[in-house]
């Protein structure tokens, strides 16, 4: 069973300055890659149950469904992802989910006005619901995935893709 010491484990957790986001973003720094890559290994075995041992000694045993977050964040995190936590019942300001969709607050009301995704209104302010946010953004990354698709595709039926083999010697 996998040991996790809370001591060796260093996240810094870095936050965006002057951006009006909801949540923390945790980076990994190069001084703890190696650290981090163990611990992906570690967590990617298949265990029973794994338990964290704090600096003086005790320990708790971690709950699966935590387990399985701290497998999905330690596993991006080795990959080089910044990680973001975000608890799903959070409403957004329209300026907050504009930020996510990386688009601007005028655009983002003028998709809510048409109805693209559910909002609620407290006082004279739109609150967009995150999980509503993710489901558009989710659906609009798949048709952007599709249309890019059906261009290539057009573009190589069109001969636009032909390969041209050119003589470097002249």
């Amino acid at each position: 069973m996998p040991t996790i010491t809370t001591q060796y484990i260093y996240l810094r957790v870095m936050l965006r300055q002057n951006v009006n986001v909801p949540v923390e973003s945790f980076v990994p720094q190069q001084k703890e890659a190696y650290s981090i890559r163990q611990l992906d290994q570690i967590l990617s075995l298949e265990v029973s149950q794994a338990k964290l041992v704090a600096g003086n000694g005790e320990e708790i045993q971690i709950p699966h469904s935590v387990y399985q977050v701290l497998r999905q964040a330690v596993h991006a995190m080795a990959s080089g992802q910044t990680i973001s936590i975000v608890s799903q019942e959070q409403e957004l300001t329209t300026q907050q989910a504009a930020d996510i969709l990386n688009v601007s607050r005028p655009f983002l009301i003028k998709l809510l006005e048409q109805g693209e995704m559910p909002y609620i209104m407290v006082g004279t302010h739109r609150r967009i619901p995150y999980q509503d946010l993710m489901r558009y953004k989710q659906q609009r990354d798949i048709k952007r995935r599709e249309g890019l698709k059906e261009l290539t595709q057009f573009l190589q039926d069109e001969g636009f893709y032909e390969v041209e083999i050119l003589d470097c010697a002249q």
